[in-house]
């Protein structure tokens, strides 16, 4: 059961990630966007979604130095444990909570507004409920490991997790860890399973070259007209016929 959860479990979720984002975007370009509800109702969208998606990007920063950067690299700049354990638990609990906060904030505004509830698929609720559990774990462990225990997940969470992508999968590393790391973990990977199929996929549409793209003149309608006369503001007298 170990081997299953820990090693084929990741696999299958990782190739249906990758198959799955080629299919969509080969089969169903024109349904590869978010499907903005913008125009149904702004005054709610405009707090949940930059809380949401902010905290994300430190959530995700989080995970990616946690994760991803052994903890002997930060070790030898300098970083102690004493000192990540502070950034993660402080920074990390912002970030957690910010999400936490816009994602419910998003989620009660596609409940309770009629347009936006009517263009909710069933999708949309399976990939809602999936990452509220996600999230929602990720600050539990944050919180719990701070205040009743000691785990450090970096010394076995964190190597299950690069043996994956270095195609040496160890089970052993991680089926020792506290139930909510390894439930975490388990969610997250489904969620990768069911991330092509929902709107998610416009993470990988950021219009980044928003950023680089030259500027736009705008002008106005009266300086365009140059060399002609500027219009009168207010009515004209009609000439005779």
């Amino acid at each position: 059961m170990d081997t299953f959860l820990w090693v084929v479990f990741p696999y299958i979720c990782l190739a249906v990630f990758v198959v799955g984002h080629y299919w969509r975007w080969t089969y169903d370009k024109f349904g590869w966007t978010t499907r903005s509800s913008q125009l149904y109702e702004n005054r709610l969208l405009r707090w949940g979604s930059p809380l949401f998606h902010f905290g994300m990007l430190g959530v995700i920063g989080g995970h990616v130095i946690g994760l991803i950067i052994p903890k002997s690299w930060t070790e030898a700049v300098g970083v102690s444990q004493e000192l990540y354990h502070f950034l993660a638990v402080s920074l990390g609990g912002v970030a957690g909570l910010a999400t936490v906060v816009g994602l419910a904030i998003l989620v009660y505004r596609r409940r309770t507004v009629g347009p936006v509830f009517m263009a909710t698929t069933r999708m949309d609720k399976t990939m809602y409920a999936l990452l509220a559990a996600v999230i929602l774990l990720g600050l539990w462990n944050t919180v719990a490991s701070s205040i009743f225990g000691h785990y450090d997940y970096r010394e076995g969470v964190s190597p299950w997790f690069r043996s994956i992508f270095t195609l040496q999968p160890d089970a052993s590393l991680i089926a020792d860890a506290p139930i909510g790391f390894r439930l975490h973990a388990l969610l997250a990977f489904a969620l990768f399973a069911l991330w092509p199929f929902t709107r998610l996929v416009h993470v990988f549409s950021a219009p980044i070259g928003y950023l680089t793209r030259p500027y736009i003149v705008y002008r106005s309608r009266d300086e365009a007209r140059e060399g002609s006369r500027a219009p009168q503001r207010g009515w004209e007298k009609a000439g005779r016929p």
